[in-house]
């Protein structure tokens, strides 16, 4: 009686310890998958800028990822809470290129003299004549950012929407405002080139401006203006410069050339001449405002002007307020620029 009362005792626990042992392998592997999860990158960009080919981040940029009109990126924060945000701003002397003011990360092969590009006179002239100068569009119009300056996001925060209000698109309003006041007859385009598909969003922007440039051939400058994604794991990063007293978002100007696998950019230097010129007056009218300029083996739709550029207007963890202001501020600078 003693030895089944004995077994009986021994087999309980063996029983115990094998439930035990299974237990925790199911809770170890769910964690890891749960972690897995909340661990995803919507797409990493990791302080590059957008290229030239769509298809690298279409799948995480899909429709299904565009907020309805009627939900904008300025609501409440009160989502599963799903990383945190930290603050940065790059400064000029992260450039691989700097002189005379410019500060340039060359990511091509190409020798860039800068006072070159600053001494060599464009080949156009802008005229307050009331005939469009400029053309401000939009390839990835539906990008956008968060409601407020914090060190956090949620699931509700969006990094996309379709509302005109609190995307790229609105920045852009922004700009062609400052130019339209001062004299510099600019239109803007508010096609979604990125919606309902992000696929080809160049190829559409492209078609764009072809019938920009056709209907008003008076038109000189094709500015693209986007908002960067800086994030690594579930980190995010914005990039902010204080302005005035006044906390706004960094910006990028990017210009592709003819190099690497780029073989139809021959007026890529045209474009640079512009740039170049409005790097340098961001610089010295808003210390800190913009990120060094990001030269790449790429297009952008660059090669349909000779005054075309790309503008990076802060990243997805920025507030929509820090970006207004720095539209605001790009806007004063390239009418110093264009006017001059």
């Amino acid at each position: 009686m003693n030895n089944t009362s004995s077994v009986l005792r021994i087999t309980a626990a063996f029983l115990c310890i094998i439930a035990a042992f299974v237990y925790g392998i199911h809770f170890l592997f769910s964690g890891e998958k749960k972690n897995a999860r909340s661990n995803d990158i919507e797409y990493v960009n990791v302080f590059a800028p957008h290229i030239a080919s769509d298809n690298t981040t279409a799948a995480a940029q899909t429709s299904a990822a565009v907020s309805d009109p009627a939900t904008t990126a300025v609501s409440a924060a009160n989502g599963e809470v799903l990383g945190k945000i930290v603050n940065r701003t790059i400064p000029a002397s992260s450039a691989n290129l700097q002189k005379s003011g410019v500060h340039i990360k060359n990511s091509t092969n190409l020798s860039i003299d800068i006072d070159e590009l600053l001494s060599s006179k464009l080949g156009y002239t802008i005229v307050k004549n009331g005939e469009p100068q400029v053309l401000i569009i939009h390839t990835h119009a539906t990008e956008c950012f968060i409601d407020s300056d914090r060190d956090y996001y949620t699931s509700s925060d969006k990094t996309r929407t379709t509302d005109n209000n609190y995307n790229v698109t609105a920045l852009g309003e922004t700009v062609a405002s400052k130019l339209n006041g001062a004299g510099i007859k600019t239109l803007h385009d508010k096609t979604q080139h990125d919606y309902p598909s992000y696929n080809q969003s160049y190829s559409r922007a492209a078609g764009t401006i072809k019938g920009y440039l056709k209907k008003y051939p008076s038109i000189k400058v094709v500015i693209d203006i986007h908002r960067d994604s800086v994030q690594v794991d579930s980190t995010k990063t914005k990039l902010t410069a204080k302005i005035d007293g006044r906390q706004a978002a960094q910006v990028m100007l990017v210009m592709g050339s003819q190099s690497g696998n780029v073989k139809n950019f021959p007026n890529w230097k045209e474009n640079l001449k512009l740039a170049v010129r409005l790097q340098k007056n961001i610089e010295s009218m808003y210390p800190n405002l913009a990120r060094p300029l990001s030269l790449m083996s790429r297009s952008y739709n660059e090669p349909l002007t000779t005054g075309s550029m790309l503008i990076e207007i802060g990243t997805e963890a920025n507030s929509f307020f820090e970006a207004q202001y720095s539209a605001s501020l790009i806007g004063e600078a390239l009418i110093k620029t264009l006017g001059s």
